[in-house]
């Protein structure tokens, strides 16, 4: 695959069709180049040219106080600030947002508000950490954040045998960067087998916080979406597509013990080992059709 045609996100007519919500800040629409070609050494002692993912620091900026460093692809820089801010319970409403400016040159993302305190109450202090693919900062107590999460009942969020397949077989065609170059992790957001975003960044948590960031700003309900990742399920991935209303996901990977036990309070259903037509149904089997 030529590296000019590979492409780190994927939007769907579905999606395109939709337009920000009238509230929503400005957005830059910064771009740059995914991959990076280097020399190695093969196995043969002998050099060649191969691609790698362009991981590049960018740092928010909220109303100019130095707030985190993510290291991204930066596939869709924008939205994934949004989702960040979201996922970190640093902003609430999304209209206290006023403009988003990503600068690749500088390596920053520069957050301005509506002349009002952006920062959810009780987050002034927030800590500042640098992401990477076995951390997400999670504020305060990981249980505590989950009160209050209400998933839509078993009989109107479902998944069938058939759809699940389905969702496999799609992901393993819009892995552009992954057949490329390796070395990324994917997140899609579907409703039933219809793929609406699908996203490519060097950590799982990038590619549900750049989904979020989409349906933050677009003002979409995760309550009839199923969210399907590379990853692992831990218990902050689970947290985060709870938080968004989001009652199914699946992943390639495993599930860990948290991320199980937080699926079982919260009646979410969690796929695992799942690839080509095998799966494991971890938690949730009620949302299952598996004979259709």
């Amino acid at each position: 695959m030529n590296s000019g045609e590979v492409k780190a996100l994927l939007v769907n007519p579905p999606a395109l069709s939709l337009a920000p919500l009238p509230n929503a800040p400005t957005l830059s629409r910064a771009t740059g180049d995914l991959l990076r070609e280097i020399q190695i050494v093969d196995e043969r002692g002998e050099r060649q040219a191969i691609c790698v993912p362009n991981e590049r620091p960018l740092t928010v900026l909220l109303d100019d106080r130095e707030l985190v460093t993510l290291m991204t692809l930066g596939a869709a820089p924008e939205w994934l600030v949004i989702g960040y801010l979201r996922n970190q319970r640093l902003i609430g409403d999304l209209g206290a947002l006023e403009s988003i400016a990503v600068n690749w040159a500088t390596g920053t993302a520069r957050v301005q508000s509506r002349g009002m305190r952006a920062l959810a109450p009780g987050r002034a202090t927030a800590a500042t950490a640098t992401t990477a693919c076995a951390l997400g900062t999670v504020f305060g107590d990981v249980m505590a954040q989950t009160q209050g999460i209400v998933l839509p009942p078993v009989d109107t969020a479902r998944i069938s045998r058939s759809a699940l397949l389905s969702v496999l077989e799609t992901v393993r065609s819009h892995d552009d960067v992954h057949r490329a170059a390796g070395s990324v992790h994917g997140c899609s957001l579907f409703q039933a087998a219809d793929l609406w975003v699908g996203v490519e960044d060097v950590s799982r948590h990038n590619g549900i916080d750049t989904i979020t960031g989409w349906m933050a700003l677009h003002g979409v309900s995760g309550a009839d979406k199923v969210l399907f990742t590379t990853g692992r399920l831990t218990g902050e991935m689970v947290m985060k597509a709870a938080f968004n209303g989001i009652p199914i996901m699946v992943t390639r990977n495993g599930v860990t013990a948290m991320g199980y036990d937080l699926a079982m309070r919260l009646g979410m259903t969690l796929f695992g080992r799942a690839a080509n037509r095998r799966y494991m149904c971890y938690a949730g089997a009620q949302r299952f059709d598996s004979t259709s």
